[in-house]
């Protein structure tokens, strides 16, 4: 009589020699640890950090030093306890005060992804239309706010936008004003520093869409009797869709969070995620609640990415 027993998956594996000289020559492959580096890097630094704030926000604030507890115990008798707290989330998702940073983050970011995106296709559909020896020289100077720090270039626009700042200092001298305006503090100068701070991340996924257009596509165009206002929406437009979808996702996602502009530029009341994040985490010391909010902001960020990334994807099939 036959055993109905089944090798365990090694053995089958060590018996079947063409699969193990197969793995061999995978690994043996340089372009095997040109993929497996960064793998790691993204486990070890991406995906380890994310499942510690995970446990984190899963956790309960206490005074102590680290300033949670854990989320499992042994007992004496070799018993593990399991203990999940989300009370934090549902704290986000009832409390008034995170629903509001949560709709003023929403109104910011769509305002300003909607302008960044606006004017980052005028750009670079501008450039995109250059003469070729001046498009290294302008994509040049897309790229040269770069160079400089992200905090130098937020406290140049405090510097502008003061009460004693370069604008209402030449508006008095004119004589348009007799007192200075004051330009911070709203949403008007936090929508102003996104734009200002995020808009080569949409410049150059659609400038690089717009350079992979065939020229023969706008040249049929022309000939089959559209204008260049017809051309550009009926083809300029819909090839390029996959550079559009990506500049909303990078601006969105990456602006999202922000608490440096929102904290320098805003008011007391443009409470956004990023400074209650920062209050939470160094005034209250409510570890728990600053990864639960950090926890939401990937899941609000990942929607988008799943969608226009999927658009973006059947855009250049």
């Amino acid at each position: 009589m036959k055993s109905s027993h089944k090798l365990p998956p090694i053995f089958s594996l060590l018996m079947k020699p063409r699969r193990i000289r197969t793995l061999y020559n995978s690994i043996k492959d340089p372009r095997f640890f040109l993929g497996i580096l960064p793998t790691l890097w993204l486990i070890v630094f991406f995906i380890f950090p994310l499942c510690i704030i995970f446990k984190i926000s899963l956790s309960q604030a206490i005074l102590s030093a680290p300033p949670f507890s854990e989320i499992y115990s042994w007992t004496a008798d070799n018993i593990l306890n399991i203990t999940l707290n989300i009370q934090n989330y549902i704290t986000i998702l009832k409390d008034s005060y995170y629903i509001n940073a949560f709709i003023n983050s929403i109104y910011l970011n769509v305002i300003s992804t909607t302008i960044c995106c606006s004017l980052g296709y005028m750009m670079a559909y501008g450039i995109y239309n250059s003469r070729p020896y001046n498009r290294p020289i302008l994509l040049f100077l897309v790229a040269l706010s770069f160079w400089t720090s992200f905090l130098v270039r937020v406290y140049a626009w405090i510097n502008m936008l003061s009460a004693h700042g370069i604008i209402n200092s030449f508006l008095i001298r004119i004589g348009l004003i007799d007192f200075p305006i004051h330009f911070t503090g709203n949403y008007y100068a936090v929508c102003m520093g996104l734009v200002f701070c995020y808009l080569p991340f949409a410049i150059f996924p659609m400038y690089s869409a717009l350079e992979k257009i065939d020229k023969s596509c706008i040249e049929a165009s022309y000939d089959l009797g559209y204008g260049p206002s017809g051309t550009f929406w009926a083809v300029t437009i819909p090839l390029s869709k996959s550079g559009i979808y990506t500049g909303v996702l990078l601006v969105f996602s990456a602006s999202f969070g922000d608490f440096v502009i929102p904290e320098l530029l805003g008011g007391s009341d443009t409470m956004t995620f990023g400074r209650i994040i920062w209050i939470e985490f160094f005034s209250n010391l409510d570890w728990p609640m600053t990864c639960a909010i950090s926890m939401t902001i990937m899941f609000i960020v990942a929607i988008p990415m799943f969608i226009f990334g999927g658009k973006s994807k059947y855009q250049d099939e």
